[in-house]
Protein backbone atom coordinates (compact mmCIF):
# COMPACT_ATOMS: atom_id res chain seq x y z
CA UNK A 1 0.00 0.00 0.00
CA UNK A 2 1.34 3.37 -1.08
CA UNK A 3 2.22 5.82 2.03
CA UNK A 4 -0.42 8.66 0.66
CA UNK A 5 -3.68 5.63 0.59
CA UNK A 6 -3.91 6.20 4.72
CA UNK A 7 -6.70 3.53 5.97
CA UNK A 8 -9.75 4.85 7.31
CA UNK A 9 -9.51 4.01 10.95
CA UNK A 10 -6.01 5.78 10.29
CA UNK A 11 -7.62 8.69 8.96
CA UNK A 12 -10.15 8.85 12.04
CA UNK A 13 -7.87 8.60 14.38
CA UNK A 14 -5.54 11.22 12.54
CA UNK A 15 -8.90 13.51 12.70
CA UNK A 16 -9.06 12.76 16.41
CA UNK A 17 -5.12 14.17 16.93
CA UNK A 18 -6.26 17.46 15.11
CA UNK A 19 -8.49 18.40 17.42
CA UNK A 20 -6.14 16.84 20.53
CA UNK A 21 -3.08 19.55 18.97
CA UNK A 22 -5.65 22.55 18.31
CA UNK A 23 -6.98 22.04 22.18
CA UNK A 24 -2.71 21.75 22.94
CA UNK A 25 -2.46 25.09 21.58
CA UNK A 26 -5.22 26.74 22.83
CA UNK A 27 -3.32 25.69 26.17
CA UNK A 28 0.07 26.13 25.10
CA UNK A 29 1.02 24.90 28.63
CA UNK A 30 5.24 25.26 28.69
CA UNK A 31 6.49 21.55 30.20
CA UNK A 32 9.79 21.53 28.04
CA UNK A 33 12.42 24.04 27.83
CA UNK A 34 15.48 24.01 26.13
CA UNK A 35 18.73 26.27 27.61
CA UNK A 36 21.46 26.86 25.25
CA UNK A 37 24.02 27.41 27.94
CA UNK A 38 27.39 27.36 25.67
CA UNK A 39 28.25 27.39 22.23
CA UNK A 40 31.77 25.68 23.02
CA UNK A 41 32.42 22.52 21.70
CA UNK A 42 34.83 19.58 21.87
CA UNK A 43 33.99 18.26 18.41
CA UNK A 44 33.46 19.78 14.66
CA UNK A 45 30.67 17.98 12.99
CA UNK A 46 29.99 18.57 9.38
CA UNK A 47 26.24 18.76 10.62
CA UNK A 48 26.10 21.06 13.08
CA UNK A 49 22.88 23.29 13.12
CA UNK A 50 24.34 25.61 15.69
CA UNK A 51 27.50 26.18 13.60
CA UNK A 52 29.67 25.64 17.09
CA UNK A 53 33.31 25.74 17.67
CA UNK A 54 35.65 25.20 20.76
CA UNK A 55 36.64 28.45 21.07
CA UNK A 56 32.65 30.23 20.48
CA UNK A 57 33.07 34.42 20.01
CA UNK A 58 29.86 33.87 22.00
CA UNK A 59 30.22 33.38 25.65
CA UNK A 60 28.33 31.26 27.82
CA UNK A 61 25.15 32.17 29.59
CA UNK A 62 25.58 33.13 33.40
CA UNK A 63 23.87 30.99 35.68
CA UNK A 64 21.90 33.43 37.26
CA UNK A 65 20.31 35.08 34.22
CA UNK A 66 19.08 31.66 33.26
CA UNK A 67 17.95 31.37 36.94
CA UNK A 68 16.16 34.95 36.49
CA UNK A 69 14.50 33.63 33.27
CA UNK A 70 13.31 30.24 34.84
CA UNK A 71 12.44 32.08 38.15
CA UNK A 72 10.04 34.56 35.72
CA UNK A 73 8.11 31.69 34.50
CA UNK A 74 7.89 29.40 36.98
CA UNK A 75 4.20 30.73 38.64
CA UNK A 76 2.85 29.19 35.26
CA UNK A 77 3.99 26.09 35.15
CA UNK A 78 4.22 23.00 37.18
CA UNK A 79 8.02 22.50 37.85
CA UNK A 80 7.70 18.91 38.58
CA UNK A 81 6.42 18.31 34.72
CA UNK A 82 8.29 21.00 32.85
CA UNK A 83 11.85 19.33 31.91
CA UNK A 84 15.15 21.60 31.57
CA UNK A 85 17.37 20.41 28.59
CA UNK A 86 21.04 21.83 28.51
CA UNK A 87 22.11 21.82 24.96
CA UNK A 88 24.90 23.71 22.88
CA UNK A 89 27.52 23.25 21.87
CA UNK A 90 28.53 20.62 24.32
CA UNK A 91 26.93 21.61 27.56
CA UNK A 92 28.93 19.53 30.01
CA UNK A 93 31.68 20.94 29.04
CA UNK A 94 30.66 24.15 31.08
CA UNK A 95 32.64 24.33 34.58
CA UNK A 96 29.92 24.89 37.06
CA UNK A 97 28.01 22.16 35.63
CA UNK A 98 27.39 20.74 39.07
CA UNK A 99 25.99 23.82 40.45
CA UNK A 100 23.71 24.40 37.25
CA UNK A 101 22.22 21.32 38.51
CA UNK A 102 21.93 22.11 42.22
CA UNK A 103 20.23 24.85 41.51
CA UNK A 104 17.68 22.81 38.90
CA UNK A 105 17.09 20.50 41.40
CA UNK A 106 16.87 22.97 44.12
CA UNK A 107 13.50 24.57 42.34
CA UNK A 108 12.49 20.98 41.75
CA UNK A 109 12.93 21.27 37.86
CA UNK A 110 14.17 17.48 36.34
CA UNK A 111 16.45 18.10 34.15
CA UNK A 112 19.12 16.70 31.64
CA UNK A 113 21.55 17.08 28.69
CA UNK A 114 22.22 16.24 25.51
CA UNK A 115 25.85 15.08 24.85
CA UNK A 116 28.23 13.43 22.43
CA UNK A 117 29.86 11.72 24.91
CA UNK A 118 33.17 12.51 24.23
CA UNK A 119 33.45 14.24 28.48
CA UNK A 120 31.00 11.36 29.61
CA UNK A 121 33.45 9.43 31.92
CA UNK A 122 32.64 8.18 35.07
CA UNK A 123 33.57 11.24 37.11
CA UNK A 124 31.55 13.53 34.89
CA UNK A 125 28.52 10.66 35.16
CA UNK A 126 28.60 10.69 38.95
CA UNK A 127 29.08 14.75 39.18
CA UNK A 128 25.58 14.78 37.47
CA UNK A 129 24.15 12.57 39.50
CA UNK A 130 25.16 13.76 42.45
CA UNK A 131 23.42 16.83 41.04
CA UNK A 132 20.10 15.49 40.65
CA UNK A 133 19.76 15.12 36.56
CA UNK A 134 16.98 13.02 35.42
CA UNK A 135 17.77 12.20 31.47
CA UNK A 136 20.75 12.00 29.40
CA UNK A 137 20.72 11.84 25.57
CA UNK A 138 23.72 10.22 23.97
CA UNK A 139 24.96 10.79 19.93
CA UNK A 140 25.81 7.73 17.89
CA UNK A 141 26.01 8.17 14.38
CA UNK A 142 26.78 4.82 13.00
CA UNK A 143 29.59 2.44 13.79
CA UNK A 144 33.16 3.83 14.40
CA UNK A 145 34.42 4.78 10.72
CA UNK A 146 30.98 6.59 9.60
CA UNK A 147 30.88 8.39 12.95
CA UNK A 148 34.01 9.80 13.67
CA UNK A 149 33.69 10.97 10.03
CA UNK A 150 30.95 12.60 11.13
CA UNK A 151 31.93 14.10 14.10
CA UNK A 152 35.43 14.78 13.38
CA UNK A 153 37.32 12.85 15.68
CA UNK A 154 39.38 9.75 16.23
CA UNK A 155 38.27 8.95 19.39
CA UNK A 156 34.60 9.93 19.14
CA UNK A 157 33.17 6.47 18.88
CA UNK A 158 35.00 5.16 21.49
CA UNK A 159 33.94 7.77 24.01
CA UNK A 160 29.98 7.75 22.87
CA UNK A 161 30.24 3.95 23.37
CA UNK A 162 32.29 4.14 26.91
CA UNK A 163 29.41 6.12 27.92
CA UNK A 164 26.75 4.48 26.84
CA UNK A 165 28.19 1.31 28.76
CA UNK A 166 28.40 3.42 31.62
CA UNK A 167 24.64 4.78 31.71
CA UNK A 168 23.07 1.10 30.86
CA UNK A 169 24.51 0.57 34.73
CA UNK A 170 22.81 3.18 36.30
CA UNK A 171 19.63 2.81 37.53
CA UNK A 172 16.48 5.03 37.67
CA UNK A 173 17.96 7.40 35.19
CA UNK A 174 16.44 7.84 32.15
CA UNK A 175 18.63 7.62 29.01
CA UNK A 176 18.63 7.23 25.42
CA UNK A 177 20.91 7.65 22.08
CA UNK A 178 20.12 9.47 19.11
CA UNK A 179 21.42 8.48 15.61
CA UNK A 180 21.25 10.67 12.81
CA UNK A 181 20.96 8.87 9.52
CA UNK A 182 22.94 9.64 6.57
CA UNK A 183 24.08 7.95 2.72
CA UNK A 184 27.13 6.63 4.40
CA UNK A 185 25.31 5.14 7.83
CA UNK A 186 22.52 4.06 6.35
CA UNK A 187 23.54 0.32 5.30
CA UNK A 188 25.21 -0.19 8.65
CA UNK A 189 21.84 0.43 10.08
CA UNK A 190 20.75 -2.90 10.94
CA UNK A 191 24.58 -4.14 12.21
CA UNK A 192 24.16 -0.74 14.68
CA UNK A 193 20.80 -2.21 16.41
CA UNK A 194 22.62 -5.54 17.21
CA UNK A 195 25.20 -3.63 18.50
CA UNK A 196 23.26 -0.90 20.77
CA UNK A 197 20.78 -4.17 21.97
CA UNK A 198 24.22 -5.98 22.22
CA UNK A 199 25.34 -3.65 24.67
CA UNK A 200 22.00 -3.48 26.39
CA UNK A 201 20.46 -0.28 24.84
CA UNK A 202 16.92 -0.04 26.01
CA UNK A 203 15.53 3.26 23.95
CA UNK A 204 16.52 4.80 20.60
CA UNK A 205 15.73 7.70 18.94
CA UNK A 206 16.85 8.11 15.13
CA UNK A 207 16.57 11.70 13.19
CA UNK A 208 17.46 12.25 9.26
CA UNK A 209 19.89 15.56 8.50
CA UNK A 210 18.55 18.39 7.44
CA UNK A 211 20.69 21.37 5.26
CA UNK A 212 20.76 23.48 8.32
CA UNK A 213 23.72 25.19 9.26
CA UNK A 214 26.97 23.43 8.56
CA UNK A 215 25.07 20.77 6.77
CA UNK A 216 24.11 22.85 3.68
CA UNK A 217 27.50 22.47 2.70
CA UNK A 218 27.54 18.36 2.53
CA UNK A 219 24.94 16.79 -0.09
CA UNK A 220 25.89 13.30 1.27
CA UNK A 221 24.24 13.52 4.50
CA UNK A 222 20.69 13.84 2.61
CA UNK A 223 19.48 10.33 2.51
CA UNK A 224 18.23 9.66 -1.24
CA UNK A 225 14.51 8.93 -1.88
CA UNK A 226 15.02 4.96 -1.88
CA UNK A 227 16.92 4.88 0.90
CA UNK A 228 14.94 7.46 2.82
CA UNK A 229 11.98 5.01 2.43
CA UNK A 230 13.76 2.49 3.79
CA UNK A 231 14.69 3.83 6.43
CA UNK A 232 10.92 3.71 7.62
CA UNK A 233 10.71 0.38 6.98
CA UNK A 234 13.66 -0.55 9.04
CA UNK A 235 12.15 1.64 12.02
CA UNK A 236 8.75 -0.32 11.18
CA UNK A 237 10.69 -3.54 11.57
CA UNK A 238 12.58 -3.13 14.47
CA UNK A 239 9.64 -1.99 16.87
CA UNK A 240 7.91 -4.94 15.90
CA UNK A 241 10.69 -6.95 17.43
CA UNK A 242 10.30 -5.33 20.90
CA UNK A 243 13.96 -5.62 21.26
CA UNK A 244 14.30 -1.81 22.09
CA UNK A 245 11.94 1.04 22.38
CA UNK A 246 12.84 3.22 18.92
CA UNK A 247 11.27 5.94 17.70
CA UNK A 248 11.80 8.57 14.64
CA UNK A 249 12.08 12.48 15.54
CA UNK A 250 9.77 14.41 15.92
CA UNK A 251 9.45 15.78 12.62
CA UNK A 252 7.48 15.46 9.58
CA UNK A 253 4.48 13.99 8.36
CA UNK A 254 5.14 10.49 7.10
CA UNK A 255 1.65 9.20 5.93
CA UNK A 256 1.09 5.95 6.32
CA UNK A 257 4.02 5.17 8.52
CA UNK A 258 2.04 7.67 11.26
CA UNK A 259 1.68 4.83 13.92
CA UNK A 260 4.22 2.62 12.76
CA UNK A 261 7.55 4.63 13.28
CA UNK A 262 7.13 6.27 16.54
CA UNK A 263 4.85 6.30 19.44
CA UNK A 264 2.72 9.22 18.36
CA UNK A 265 1.17 11.20 15.50
CA UNK A 266 2.97 13.69 14.51
CA UNK A 267 3.11 17.31 15.86
CA UNK A 268 5.28 19.80 15.94
CA UNK A 269 5.29 21.30 19.69
CA UNK A 270 7.47 24.03 18.98
CA UNK A 271 6.17 26.93 20.66
CA UNK A 272 3.30 25.03 21.68
CA UNK A 273 4.86 23.04 24.80
CA UNK A 274 8.43 23.60 23.69
CA UNK A 275 10.52 27.00 24.29
CA UNK A 276 14.43 27.84 24.77
CA UNK A 277 16.71 30.25 25.86
CA UNK A 278 19.53 30.59 23.33
CA UNK A 279 23.08 31.81 24.33
CA UNK A 280 22.77 35.43 23.59
CA UNK A 281 18.83 35.65 25.70
CA UNK A 282 16.75 35.31 22.58
CA UNK A 283 13.62 33.20 23.69
CA UNK A 284 12.59 30.54 20.64
CA UNK A 285 11.13 27.50 20.64
CA UNK A 286 13.91 24.66 19.49
CA UNK A 287 17.43 25.85 19.47
CA UNK A 288 17.66 25.62 16.03
CA UNK A 289 15.19 28.63 15.57
CA UNK A 290 16.36 31.57 14.96
CA UNK A 291 15.91 34.57 12.70
CA UNK A 292 12.27 35.49 12.42
CA UNK A 293 11.23 32.91 15.19
CA UNK A 294 12.80 34.68 17.74
CA UNK A 295 9.96 35.76 19.79
CA UNK A 296 12.08 38.04 22.53
CA UNK A 297 15.09 38.46 24.85
CA UNK A 298 15.18 37.63 28.49
CA UNK A 299 17.76 40.79 28.93
CA UNK A 300 14.94 42.92 27.93
CA UNK A 301 11.40 40.78 28.22
CA UNK A 302 9.78 38.74 30.46
CA UNK A 303 9.99 35.13 29.41
CA UNK A 304 6.90 34.33 31.20
CA UNK A 305 4.96 37.35 29.32
CA UNK A 306 6.62 36.46 26.56
CA UNK A 307 5.20 32.75 26.45
CA UNK A 308 1.70 33.84 27.23
CA UNK A 309 1.36 36.73 24.62
CA UNK A 310 3.68 35.80 21.87
CA UNK A 311 4.31 32.74 19.65
CA UNK A 312 1.78 33.34 17.17
CA UNK A 313 3.86 32.10 14.37
CA UNK A 314 3.92 28.72 16.39
CA UNK A 315 0.16 28.74 17.42
CA UNK A 316 -1.38 29.61 14.22
CA UNK A 317 0.44 27.93 11.03
CA UNK A 318 -2.28 29.07 8.63
CA UNK A 319 0.94 31.33 7.34
CA UNK A 320 2.74 27.76 6.31
CA UNK A 321 -0.11 27.20 3.34
CA UNK A 322 1.94 28.33 0.31
CA UNK A 323 4.36 26.90 -1.85
CA UNK A 324 4.38 22.94 -2.08
CA UNK A 325 1.84 23.14 1.13
CA UNK A 326 -0.67 25.17 -0.86
CA UNK A 327 -2.79 22.55 -2.39
CA UNK A 328 -1.20 19.13 -0.56
CA UNK A 329 -4.55 17.00 1.03
CA UNK A 330 -2.60 16.38 3.78
CA UNK A 331 -2.08 19.67 5.13
CA UNK A 332 -4.38 19.53 8.14
CA UNK A 333 -2.57 16.86 9.45
CA UNK A 334 0.83 18.45 8.71
CA UNK A 335 0.15 22.05 8.85
CA UNK A 336 3.63 22.35 6.98
CA UNK A 337 6.04 20.01 8.49
CA UNK A 338 8.87 20.44 11.60
CA UNK A 339 8.89 24.88 12.39
CA UNK A 340 12.88 23.83 11.73
CA UNK A 341 12.30 23.17 8.37
CA UNK A 342 10.81 26.20 7.54
CA UNK A 343 13.60 29.32 6.30
CA UNK A 344 14.19 31.22 9.23
CA UNK A 345 13.69 34.65 6.66
CA UNK A 346 11.09 33.55 4.30
CA UNK A 347 8.89 31.12 6.16
CA UNK A 348 9.41 28.73 2.96
CA UNK A 349 9.40 25.23 3.35
CA UNK A 350 12.63 23.79 3.36
CA UNK A 351 12.21 20.34 3.01
CA UNK A 352 8.95 17.66 3.16
CA UNK A 353 9.19 14.15 4.19
CA UNK A 354 5.90 12.34 2.72
CA UNK A 355 7.42 14.28 -0.82
CA UNK A 356 10.47 12.15 -0.46
CA UNK A 357 8.93 9.21 0.67
CA UNK A 358 6.71 8.90 -2.37
CA UNK A 359 9.86 9.65 -4.48
CA UNK A 360 11.54 6.89 -2.97
CA UNK A 361 8.11 4.80 -3.65
CA UNK A 362 8.13 6.14 -7.18
CA UNK A 363 11.94 5.16 -7.44
CA UNK A 364 11.03 1.35 -6.13
CA UNK A 365 8.39 0.99 -9.13
CA UNK A 366 11.05 1.52 -11.75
Amino acid sequence: MSVSRIPLKKRLALKLHNNYRNNEKKIHQLNYIFWECTLRCNLNCIHCGSDCSKDAAVKDMPLEDFLAALDDVRPIVDPHKTMVVLTGGEAILRKDIAAIGHALYQREFPWGVVSNGMGMDKPMLEKLIRSGIRAITISLDGLEASHNWLRGNPRSFSNAVRAIRLLTQIQDLRYDVVTCVNQRNFSELTELYNFLTGIGLKEWRIFTIFPIGRARQHEELQLQPANFKGLFDFIAKVRSEGKIKLNYGCEGFLGNYEGQVRDNFFFCRAGVNVASVLVDGSISACPNLRENFIQGNIYKDSFREVWLTKYSLYRDRSWTKTGSCAECDFFSYCEGNGMHLRDEKTGELLFCHLNRILEGEKAAEK
